[in-house]
């Protein structure tokens, strides 16, 4: 399925300014920030943890890969130019979770 149209799919991140992966020690791998460059990242991933009871497991992340449509094979072929796309690729292919934690926006 073309991105777009998944992301039109995917729960809102409206509420959201950031989700933050942790590992199974709770420290913080990466954060996915809601600015431009990696809102599409974020819907992903919020869907992902939304779907799987707030934990990415490697079969999450393998759905996630099918998630990112056309996208897939760009970060497949030109490795580090996404790397949120990365980041799946290696947990779909391990045995770790990851749980996502929510960082709400402020309101205005």
């Amino acid at each position: 399925m073309n991105f777009a149209i998944r992301l039109q799919q995917l729960p809102t991140v409206a509420h959201l300014a950031a989700v933050n992966l942790l590992d199974a020690i709770c420290q913080t791998v990466a954060t996915i920030e809601n600015k431009p460059g990696q809102a599409g990242s974020l819907a992903v991933y919020h869907g992902l943890a939304q779907k799987h009871r707030g934990v990415i497991t490697p079969a999450a992340a393998a759905e996630g890969l099918d998630w990112y449509g056309e996208h897939l094979a760009d970060a497949q072929a030109h490795p580090g130019k996404h790397p949120n796309i990365d980041r799946l690729l290696t947990w779909a292919a391990g045995t770790v979770s990851y749980r996502l934690e929510p960082v709400l926006s402020r309101p205005s």
